[in-house]
């Protein structure tokens, strides 16, 4: 069934209805100026400054050359010729089918074999680009290029040339590659500190591959931490499938970053996009293509964001820095005096304002040098000064948590609603701590806050625990009706609960 089309009204009808309005106007004409002749001249009008919507037809026409389309392709066995491929929805089979979209995951030609050859080339995904030299130098996003067994990259004047990976970094989703050319038009590269958040911006890509295609919006956020490495810039520019690795351009028409994510439930846009910043692109793809990989600084922490209420229990004011959960064994932080429980909140003096910002800053510290740390430990900061190891993958937590059993069966029953025994000497070593309790059982309050049966207890309100008769004491002291922090301890990681006794 077909849409029903607006209703309009035919021309000769507004003809007659302003033929009409023109015969009441002349009736009425010698009354309003008998009256406009006596009355005073009015005031003149403050009209509002109008805002012009920008032109983005000027910037894509200049920028557009610069975009690519980015196709690869990889090496599938033959033998499963006859094998069903991936499921794709009828509507958007026919959509593909009529723009003349090969349809991602789909078999390609054959190879000379034909049906039940060896191999065969299949189509694996299509993304965008954009050219940073002219000796063919062009950036993408890692994922698009990732497992790629070649590259095909055509440009807007319908030249597809072969292109080899330079690096790939997963970590920010950065990848550079090259093909061999020259004279190719670069972008100009913008600077993401002078961006505004409602500022207008354009993407031009490829979704569902069709090439050069340009959409335009606002910047909806800047530092947006989505849990990744990098902190994102956040637009509602109109992103689908295949604007991966694409530009973000301002109205001067500089790159400010490289379309990379979307939120969406349907696999569609849906409002909001992201994009890696320029900045930290432009650093990871100079190292590429300098080395054809990426050093990055380590310390060896595990770190958890400082929530509002966890802040204020421990007298650190306002939610800021990056809480250590667990130090790595014999890493740098580990042999600067870091401990699980601390909350850095400065790195060479530049603050850490969310736990996000410290793998950035630690990140791009150059690995050797020495770095100064400053954590806030008990009520009070510390000075460390910490020698940054080279990123390697993280080690696999090893689980040392105290079983059930472990401890002794005398418990100690305290006014938070928990019962608590001392840690034997063979799990302090274990777990490397000095002291602590361990939860033989929990209810109430202590419940709800989050604790369970086997963790450790490492300090309240501050005060360090060395044992279940310290661990009574100090619970006694807590007062009924206010929170409690607790700091601790299960498996391999560290962190603050906070128990709100019954008023």
């Amino acid at each position: 069934m077909k849409n029903p089309t607006p209703k309009l009204e035919p021309t000769s009808t507004l003809v007659r209805l302003r033929e009409a309005a023109g015969r009441r106007t002349v009736l009425f004409a010698g009354a309003v100026l008998a009256a406009a002749a006596l009355a005073p001249l009015p005031a003149p009008a403050q009209t509002a400054p109008t805002v012009q919507l920008p032109d983005f037809a000027e910037l894509a026409e200049r920028v557009g050359p610069s975009v690519v389309n980015i196709r690869t392709t990889e090496r599938v066995g033959g033998g499963n010729a006859g094998g069903a491929g991936p499921q794709i929805d009828p509507n958007i089979e026919e959509f593909f089918r009529r723009f003349g979209i090969p349809l991602p995951g789909r078999p390609g030609p054959r190879g000379p074999g034909g049906p039940g050859g060896d191999d065969e080339q299949r189509q694996r995904g299509v993304g965008s680009g954009f050219i940073l030299s002219a000796d063919g130098y062009i950036m993408t996003n890692a994922h698009v290029v990732a497992g790629a067994d070649e590259v095909i990259v055509t440009t807007t004047d319908k030249r597809e040339l072969k292109a080899r990976i330079v690096g790939s970094d997963h970590r920010t989703d950065v990848a550079v590659v090259k093909v061999d050319a020259t004279g190719l038009p670069p972008v100009r590269i913008g600077d993401v500190n002078r961006l505004r958040v409602g500022e207008w911006v354009m993407a031009i890509g490829s979704p569902f591959g069709l090439d050069n295609t340009v959409t335009a919006g606002i910047v909806s956020a800047k530092q947006r931490d989505t849990g990744d490495y990098l902190p994102f810039i956040q637009t509602d520019v109109a992103i689908n499938p295949g604007n991966s690795g694409g530009p973000l351009l301002n109205l001067r028409g500089e790159v400010v970053g490289i379309n990379s994510q979307i939120y969406s439930r349907s696999g569609g846009f849906m409002g909001i996009s992201f994009a890696i910043p320029i900045d930290e692109a432009m650093n990871v793809a100079d190292q590429l293509r300098t080395t054809g990989r990426v050093v990055r600084g380590r310390i060896g922490v595990t770190i958890a964001q400082v929530t509002r209420e966890v802040a204020e229990s421990i007298g650190l004011g306002a939610p800021r820095g990056a809480l250590v959960q667990g130090v790595e064994k014999d890493g740098p932080a580990d042999k600067a005096g870091v401990e699980a429980g601390d909350i850095i909140l400065r790195v060479d003096g530049k603050p850490v304002e969310r736990s996000g910002d410290l793998p950035r800053i630690v990140g791009g510290t150059k690995p050797g040098a020495k770095s100064s740390l400053q954590v806030f430990r008990r009520g009070e900061t510390r000075d460390l000064s910490v020698t940054v190891a080279e990123f390697e993958p993280d080690p696999q937590p090893r689980r040392a948590a105290a079983s059930p059993g472990s401890g002794p069966q005398a418990g100690t029953r305290s006014a938070l609603g928990l019962t608590v025994s001392d840690l034997p000497e063979a799990i302090k070593r274990d777990l490397r701590v000095r002291g602590g309790v361990r939860v033989d059982a929990v209810d109430g309050a202590a419940a709800r806050a989050g604790l369970r049966e086997g963790d450790v207890i490492l300090s309240i309100d501050n005060t360090e625990i060395a044992d279940s008769r310290q661990f009574a004491a100090v619970a006694a002291k807590v007062e009924k009706a206010r929170a409690v922090s607790v700091l601790v301890r299960r498996g391999e990681w560290t962190n603050y609960l906070v128990i709100r006794p019954n008023r």
